[in-house]
């Protein structure tokens, strides 16, 4: 059974709800899921992990949220190499370009990125193609 951590941040609700769904795919995939916030976990931790999906929003000027996240995803940056990993997240303006930095970002750190980064704007309404996106999301970390 493969195992997923999940490690989000949430100021508006809509990642946490994204998250869930990133789970709910993983769990009907076959996989046990733990959800973290940041303050929860550490780099040390992480570096154990066998799969990590990483949700933050898009927060100011399309970068991650930097008083929790941000730091966490710092100290993780150095055991990203070959580690499968997903990013999800949600904005509520512009156009969700923070999405592609961080996977550029991740990518150039060595990690293994299973499935392009998931940026849905506010948070999907149920039975809509975002749901069903965040599901798969889990479901394609969980095969990987």
């Amino acid at each position: 059974m493969s195992k997923i951590t999940i490690v989000y941040w949430s100021g508006t609700g809509n990642t946490e709800n994204i998250a869930n769904l990133v789970a709910a795919g993983a769990r009907e995939a076959g996989a046990e899921v733990t959800m973290l916030q940041p303050w929860d976990t550490n780099a040390e931790e992480l570096a154990a992990c066998e799969k990590i999906a990483f949700g933050c929003p898009a927060m100011g000027d399309e970068q991650l949220e930097s008083e929790d996240f941000q730091p966490l995803w710092d100290s993780v940056k150095d055991q990203l190499k070959d580690k499968k990993i997903v990013l999800f997240g949600s904005y509520n303006w512009n156009s969700g370009e923070w999405m592609d930095l961080w996977a550029q970002e991740a990518s150039q750190l060595g990690a293994n990125l299973v499935a392009d980064g998931l940026a849905i704007l506010d948070s999907p309404e149920a039975g809509s193609d975002e749901e069903a996106a965040a599901k798969d999301l889990g479901a394609a970390l969980a095969k990987a």
